[in-house]
Protein backbone atom coordinates (compact mmCIF):
# COMPACT_ATOMS: atom_id res chain seq x y z
CA UNK A 1 0.00 0.00 0.00
CA UNK A 2 1.42 3.23 -1.41
CA UNK A 3 0.39 6.96 -1.02
CA UNK A 4 0.74 8.55 -4.42
CA UNK A 5 0.14 12.23 -3.12
CA UNK A 6 -1.46 13.59 -0.20
CA UNK A 7 -5.07 12.47 -0.99
CA UNK A 8 -5.26 9.32 -2.38
CA UNK A 9 -3.57 5.64 -1.49
CA UNK A 10 -2.80 2.77 -4.27
CA UNK A 11 -3.55 -0.62 -2.96
CA UNK A 12 -1.98 -2.86 -6.11
CA UNK A 13 -3.25 -0.95 -9.19
CA UNK A 14 -5.74 0.57 -7.81
CA UNK A 15 -6.35 4.03 -6.60
CA UNK A 16 -8.16 5.09 -3.67
CA UNK A 17 -9.32 8.55 -2.76
CA UNK A 18 -11.48 9.62 0.43
CA UNK A 19 -13.81 12.06 -0.53
CA UNK A 20 -15.56 13.44 3.69
CA UNK A 21 -19.01 14.88 3.47
CA UNK A 22 -18.28 15.56 7.17
CA UNK A 23 -16.51 14.34 9.90
CA UNK A 24 -17.20 15.30 13.82
CA UNK A 25 -18.74 13.75 17.48
CA UNK A 26 -21.90 11.77 16.48
CA UNK A 27 -23.56 10.13 19.46
CA UNK A 28 -22.82 9.29 22.84
CA UNK A 29 -20.33 6.50 22.43
CA UNK A 30 -22.59 3.37 23.93
CA UNK A 31 -25.62 4.83 22.64
CA UNK A 32 -24.03 4.60 19.52
CA UNK A 33 -22.16 0.93 20.12
CA UNK A 34 -25.39 0.29 22.23
CA UNK A 35 -23.87 -3.11 24.31
CA UNK A 36 -20.52 -1.98 24.65
CA UNK A 37 -19.24 -1.18 28.08
CA UNK A 38 -17.58 1.70 29.51
CA UNK A 39 -14.34 -0.13 30.47
CA UNK A 40 -13.99 -1.00 26.71
CA UNK A 41 -13.91 2.61 26.10
CA UNK A 42 -12.09 3.71 28.76
CA UNK A 43 -9.03 0.67 28.47
CA UNK A 44 -8.46 2.15 25.02
CA UNK A 45 -8.54 5.66 25.20
CA UNK A 46 -4.87 6.09 24.64
CA UNK A 47 -5.47 5.31 21.18
CA UNK A 48 -9.32 5.91 20.86
CA UNK A 49 -8.99 9.54 21.21
CA UNK A 50 -9.26 11.95 19.94
CA UNK A 51 -10.01 10.53 16.90
CA UNK A 52 -12.54 8.16 17.09
CA UNK A 53 -13.80 8.58 20.83
CA UNK A 54 -14.23 12.59 22.32
CA UNK A 55 -13.57 11.92 25.99
CA UNK A 56 -14.56 14.81 27.82
CA UNK A 57 -18.66 14.69 26.87
CA UNK A 58 -18.34 11.13 25.73
CA UNK A 59 -18.96 11.22 22.44
CA UNK A 60 -18.35 8.53 19.22
CA UNK A 61 -16.27 10.76 16.77
CA UNK A 62 -17.83 9.31 12.98
CA UNK A 63 -17.40 10.43 9.34
CA UNK A 64 -19.83 10.35 6.31
CA UNK A 65 -17.76 9.52 3.73
CA UNK A 66 -17.35 8.36 0.02
CA UNK A 67 -14.87 5.87 -1.28
CA UNK A 68 -13.74 6.63 -4.96
CA UNK A 69 -11.84 3.62 -6.63
CA UNK A 70 -9.89 4.23 -9.64
CA UNK A 71 -10.21 0.55 -11.22
CA UNK A 72 -9.19 -0.72 -14.12
CA UNK A 73 -10.12 2.48 -16.09
CA UNK A 74 -13.49 2.53 -13.98
CA UNK A 75 -14.33 5.42 -11.51
CA UNK A 76 -16.47 3.24 -8.69
CA UNK A 77 -17.75 5.22 -6.22
CA UNK A 78 -18.49 3.10 -2.34
CA UNK A 79 -21.61 4.56 -1.11
CA UNK A 80 -22.76 8.03 -1.44
CA UNK A 81 -23.35 9.91 2.13
CA UNK A 82 -26.42 11.74 3.22
CA UNK A 83 -27.54 13.91 0.18
CA UNK A 84 -29.03 18.03 0.27
CA UNK A 85 -31.91 18.59 0.78
CA UNK A 86 -33.57 15.53 2.19
CA UNK A 87 -36.83 15.25 4.35
CA UNK A 88 -35.81 13.18 7.42
CA UNK A 89 -38.58 14.62 10.20
CA UNK A 90 -37.47 11.06 12.54
CA UNK A 91 -33.86 11.73 11.76
CA UNK A 92 -33.12 15.51 13.10
CA UNK A 93 -28.87 15.38 12.16
CA UNK A 94 -29.91 14.58 8.57
CA UNK A 95 -33.27 16.43 8.16
CA UNK A 96 -32.50 19.50 5.26
CA UNK A 97 -28.58 18.49 5.31
CA UNK A 98 -26.63 20.82 3.25
CA UNK A 99 -22.66 20.37 2.65
CA UNK A 100 -20.64 20.83 -0.38
CA UNK A 101 -19.92 17.14 -1.12
CA UNK A 102 -20.29 17.89 -5.03
CA UNK A 103 -17.43 20.30 -4.70
CA UNK A 104 -15.31 18.00 -3.05
CA UNK A 105 -15.71 15.56 -5.73
CA UNK A 106 -14.23 18.17 -8.08
CA UNK A 107 -11.62 19.17 -6.09
CA UNK A 108 -10.56 15.56 -6.40
CA UNK A 109 -11.06 15.23 -10.39
CA UNK A 110 -14.07 13.79 -10.29
CA UNK A 111 -17.21 15.10 -12.43
CA UNK A 112 -20.60 13.21 -12.22
CA UNK A 113 -20.27 12.10 -15.50
CA UNK A 114 -17.18 10.55 -14.60
CA UNK A 115 -18.15 7.85 -12.07
CA UNK A 116 -19.04 4.23 -14.14
CA UNK A 117 -20.24 2.81 -11.03
CA UNK A 118 -21.87 3.56 -8.17
CA UNK A 119 -21.78 0.79 -5.25
CA UNK A 120 -24.14 1.13 -2.33
CA UNK A 121 -22.94 -1.13 0.50
CA UNK A 122 -26.76 -0.78 1.91
CA UNK A 123 -29.96 1.31 1.69
CA UNK A 124 -29.41 3.31 5.01
CA UNK A 125 -29.74 7.05 4.61
CA UNK A 126 -26.14 8.24 5.08
CA UNK A 127 -25.36 5.84 1.95
CA UNK A 128 -27.29 6.50 -0.95
CA UNK A 129 -28.23 9.73 -0.51
CA UNK A 130 -26.18 11.57 -3.23
CA UNK A 131 -27.45 8.72 -5.46
CA UNK A 132 -29.72 11.48 -6.60
CA UNK A 133 -29.89 15.67 -7.00
CA UNK A 134 -32.98 17.68 -6.85
CA UNK A 135 -33.37 19.02 -10.58
CA UNK A 136 -36.37 21.64 -10.33
CA UNK A 137 -38.59 19.34 -7.65
CA UNK A 138 -37.54 16.61 -9.50
CA UNK A 139 -35.26 13.71 -8.00
CA UNK A 140 -32.79 12.86 -10.67
CA UNK A 141 -29.61 10.24 -10.72
CA UNK A 142 -26.41 12.32 -10.14
CA UNK A 143 -24.10 10.04 -11.98
CA UNK A 144 -25.73 10.03 -15.30
CA UNK A 145 -23.75 6.98 -16.96
CA UNK A 146 -23.48 5.34 -14.11
CA UNK A 147 -24.81 1.40 -13.30
CA UNK A 148 -25.48 1.70 -9.42
CA UNK A 149 -25.02 -1.53 -7.70
CA UNK A 150 -27.94 -1.87 -5.13
CA UNK A 151 -28.13 -5.32 -3.24
CA UNK A 152 -31.23 -7.12 -3.95
CA UNK A 153 -32.15 -7.99 -0.23
CA UNK A 154 -31.83 -4.54 0.93
CA UNK A 155 -34.11 -3.33 -2.31
CA UNK A 156 -36.69 -5.65 -1.36
CA UNK A 157 -36.70 -4.73 2.56
CA UNK A 158 -37.00 -1.08 1.77
CA UNK A 159 -38.87 -0.90 -1.03
CA UNK A 160 -42.70 -0.79 -1.44
CA UNK A 161 -43.39 -4.40 -1.43
CA UNK A 162 -42.17 -4.91 1.98
CA UNK A 163 -43.89 -1.65 2.62
CA UNK A 164 -40.50 0.19 3.17
CA UNK A 165 -38.31 -1.32 5.75
CA UNK A 166 -42.17 -2.87 7.32
CA UNK A 167 -42.54 0.34 9.41
CA UNK A 168 -39.05 0.02 11.44
CA UNK A 169 -37.97 3.60 10.55
CA UNK A 170 -40.74 6.31 9.73
CA UNK A 171 -37.85 7.77 7.32
CA UNK A 172 -37.52 4.60 5.69
CA UNK A 173 -40.24 5.53 2.73
CA UNK A 174 -38.50 8.62 2.48
CA UNK A 175 -35.07 7.41 1.51
CA UNK A 176 -36.31 5.28 -0.78
CA UNK A 177 -38.50 7.30 -2.34
CA UNK A 178 -35.90 9.78 -3.12
CA UNK A 179 -32.59 7.93 -3.09
CA UNK A 180 -33.40 4.84 -4.55
CA UNK A 181 -36.58 4.66 -6.83
CA UNK A 182 -35.78 7.37 -9.08
CA UNK A 183 -32.62 5.22 -10.05
CA UNK A 184 -34.85 2.32 -11.15
CA UNK A 185 -37.01 4.96 -12.98
CA UNK A 186 -33.87 6.09 -14.70
CA UNK A 187 -33.17 2.05 -16.01
CA UNK A 188 -29.55 2.38 -13.83
CA UNK A 189 -30.43 0.84 -11.25
CA UNK A 190 -28.41 -3.34 -11.27
CA UNK A 191 -29.91 -5.80 -8.01
CA UNK A 192 -27.47 -8.39 -7.04
CA UNK A 193 -27.21 -11.15 -4.74
CA UNK A 194 -24.42 -13.06 -3.11
CA UNK A 195 -21.52 -11.73 -5.12
CA UNK A 196 -20.74 -9.86 -8.14
CA UNK A 197 -17.78 -9.39 -9.57
CA UNK A 198 -16.70 -5.88 -11.05
CA UNK A 199 -13.46 -6.07 -12.73
CA UNK A 200 -10.47 -8.55 -12.19
CA UNK A 201 -9.95 -6.20 -9.09
CA UNK A 202 -13.29 -5.73 -7.72
CA UNK A 203 -16.02 -8.31 -5.93
CA UNK A 204 -19.08 -7.71 -3.93
CA UNK A 205 -19.91 -10.44 -1.33
CA UNK A 206 -23.36 -10.19 0.79
CA UNK A 207 -22.71 -9.91 4.43
CA UNK A 208 -25.98 -9.40 6.05
CA UNK A 209 -27.44 -8.73 9.57
CA UNK A 210 -26.92 -4.74 10.22
CA UNK A 211 -29.33 -4.80 7.13
CA UNK A 212 -30.66 -7.73 5.17
CA UNK A 213 -28.67 -7.22 2.14
CA UNK A 214 -25.52 -5.49 3.71
CA UNK A 215 -22.53 -5.74 1.51
CA UNK A 216 -18.65 -5.59 1.92
CA UNK A 217 -16.50 -4.83 -1.47
CA UNK A 218 -13.10 -6.49 -1.55
CA UNK A 219 -10.17 -5.51 -3.42
CA UNK A 220 -7.45 -7.68 -4.41
CA UNK A 221 -4.87 -6.32 -6.87
CA UNK A 222 -0.71 -6.76 -7.10
CA UNK A 223 -0.78 -8.51 -4.01
CA UNK A 224 -2.52 -6.32 -1.88
CA UNK A 225 -6.18 -5.99 -0.57
CA UNK A 226 -8.68 -3.92 1.29
CA UNK A 227 -12.34 -4.99 2.56
CA UNK A 228 -14.89 -2.00 2.42
CA UNK A 229 -16.98 -3.00 5.01
CA UNK A 230 -19.78 -0.28 5.09
CA UNK A 231 -21.66 -0.52 8.22
CA UNK A 232 -20.39 -3.52 9.64
CA UNK A 233 -18.37 -0.99 12.03
CA UNK A 234 -19.03 2.21 13.11
CA UNK A 235 -16.59 2.16 15.94
CA UNK A 236 -13.17 1.38 16.24
CA UNK A 237 -14.36 -0.27 19.32
CA UNK A 238 -16.14 -3.48 17.73
CA UNK A 239 -12.87 -4.49 16.75
CA UNK A 240 -11.68 -5.10 19.77
CA UNK A 241 -15.38 -6.23 21.06
CA UNK A 242 -16.54 -7.83 18.08
CA UNK A 243 -19.93 -8.97 19.91
CA UNK A 244 -21.11 -5.60 20.14
CA UNK A 245 -23.23 -4.10 17.40
CA UNK A 246 -24.44 -0.33 16.92
CA UNK A 247 -27.53 0.64 17.26
CA UNK A 248 -28.75 0.77 13.65
CA UNK A 249 -28.27 -2.96 13.38
CA UNK A 250 -31.56 -4.96 12.40
CA UNK A 251 -30.41 -8.34 12.95
CA UNK A 252 -28.10 -8.50 16.20
CA UNK A 253 -26.89 -12.06 16.05
CA UNK A 254 -26.37 -11.95 12.27
CA UNK A 255 -23.96 -8.77 11.79
CA UNK A 256 -22.08 -10.61 15.39
CA UNK A 257 -21.56 -13.47 13.10
CA UNK A 258 -20.80 -11.65 9.80
CA UNK A 259 -18.66 -8.66 11.55
CA UNK A 260 -16.43 -11.74 13.21
CA UNK A 261 -16.37 -13.68 9.93
CA UNK A 262 -15.09 -10.69 7.98
CA UNK A 263 -12.62 -9.24 10.54
CA UNK A 264 -11.53 -13.15 10.72
CA UNK A 265 -10.43 -13.17 7.01
CA UNK A 266 -8.97 -9.60 7.31
CA UNK A 267 -7.03 -10.55 9.76
CA UNK A 268 -5.62 -13.98 8.15
CA UNK A 269 -4.95 -12.12 4.53
CA UNK A 270 -3.67 -8.84 5.90
CA UNK A 271 -6.73 -6.76 4.03
CA UNK A 272 -7.00 -3.10 5.16
CA UNK A 273 -10.27 -2.72 6.60
CA UNK A 274 -12.28 0.24 5.19
CA UNK A 275 -15.12 1.02 6.92
CA UNK A 276 -17.72 3.44 6.06
CA UNK A 277 -17.47 5.93 9.26
CA UNK A 278 -14.39 5.99 11.01
CA UNK A 279 -12.99 9.27 11.30
CA UNK A 280 -9.08 9.99 11.61
CA UNK A 281 -7.21 7.81 9.29
CA UNK A 282 -10.02 6.17 8.48
CA UNK A 283 -8.88 2.21 7.80
CA UNK A 284 -6.68 -0.19 9.41
CA UNK A 285 -5.01 -3.36 9.19
CA UNK A 286 -6.25 -5.86 12.03
CA UNK A 287 -4.55 -8.99 13.79
CA UNK A 288 -6.18 -11.57 16.03
CA UNK A 289 -5.77 -11.48 19.55
CA UNK A 290 -7.42 -14.63 21.55
CA UNK A 291 -11.60 -13.88 21.00
CA UNK A 292 -11.45 -10.69 19.78
CA UNK A 293 -9.02 -8.22 17.28
CA UNK A 294 -6.68 -5.42 17.80
CA UNK A 295 -5.78 -2.51 15.51
CA UNK A 296 -2.06 -3.04 13.85
CA UNK A 297 -1.64 -0.77 11.88
CA UNK A 298 -3.89 2.49 10.54
CA UNK A 299 -3.78 4.12 7.16
CA UNK A 300 -2.25 7.11 6.92
CA UNK A 301 -5.42 8.42 4.26
CA UNK A 302 -5.94 12.43 4.39
CA UNK A 303 -9.48 13.27 2.61
CA UNK A 304 -10.57 15.74 0.28
CA UNK A 305 -13.58 17.46 2.67
CA UNK A 306 -16.63 18.53 1.50
CA UNK A 307 -16.79 22.06 3.08
CA UNK A 308 -13.36 24.62 2.79
CA UNK A 309 -11.75 26.21 4.90
CA UNK A 310 -13.47 29.33 6.45
CA UNK A 311 -17.24 27.70 5.44
CA UNK A 312 -19.73 26.03 7.45
CA UNK A 313 -21.47 22.64 7.48
CA UNK A 314 -24.66 21.62 8.73
CA UNK A 315 -23.50 19.02 11.40
CA UNK A 316 -25.57 15.87 13.15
Amino acid sequence: MTSENKQAITVGDVEVIRVLEWQGPFAPARGLVADSEARVWQDNEHWLAPDHWQVQDDRAVMALQTWVLRSGGQTVLVDTGVGNGRERPHSPQFHHWQTDFLGALARAGIRPQDVDVVVNTHLHADHVGWNTRDAEGEWVPTFPRARYLIPAADDFHFGPDNSHGAGRSPDDRLVYQDSVAPIHQAGQAVLWHGTHRIDEHLTLESAPGHTPGSSVLRLASGGERAVFVGDLLHSPVQIVSPSCNSCFCLDAKGAVATRRRILQQAAEKRELVVPAHFAGPGAVEIRRDADAFTPSRWAPWPAWPATPHGASATRP
